[in-house]
């Protein structure tokens, strides 16, 4: 293994979580100076997807994604391996279509959109606030 693609870890929370992660295992210090960095974390799937790397460690919702998934094989960092990521969404008031905002916001807190966050590995919220 030559090159090893993560995100920036300087600005990337992805990347952050990929150092925690190789510290956790203690290979960090044995890769560090493989590390390929991606400006942010679809840039890092990119290199490993067009041989710019030869291994990385990306978000699961891009590894399962059909094009990633039919192209390699992936293994899923244990959560207790890494800090954990909270992502959220939020409709602005000053939306420019406030109400395709909203039902976008819906859709997503509905069965089927949890659906989908399941399908690409997100974790759901253990509330949802309205």
């Amino acid at each position: 293994m030559k090159k090893v693609a993560i995100a920036n870890p300087k600005h990337a929370p992805y990347g952050r979580a990929a150092v925690a992660a190789m510290e956790h295992f203690k290979v960090y210090d044995a890769v560090k100076d493989k590390l390929v960095l991606g400006e942010n974390i679809s840039q890092t799937a990119q290199f490993v997807q067009t041989g710019g790397a030869d291994i990385g460690i990306i978000a699961l919702s891009l590894a399962v994604a059909p094009a990633m998934k039919e192209t390699g094989l992936f293994w899923e960092v244990p959560l207790d391996a890494y800090p954990r990521l909270e992502q959220g969404a939020v409709a602005l008031k000053a939306a420019r279509d406030l109400k395709a905002a909203r039902a976008f916001l819906d859709y997503i807190k509905s069965p089927e959109g949890a659906a989908v966050f399941r399908r690409y590995g997100f974790l759901l919220p253990e509330r949802v606030v309205p």
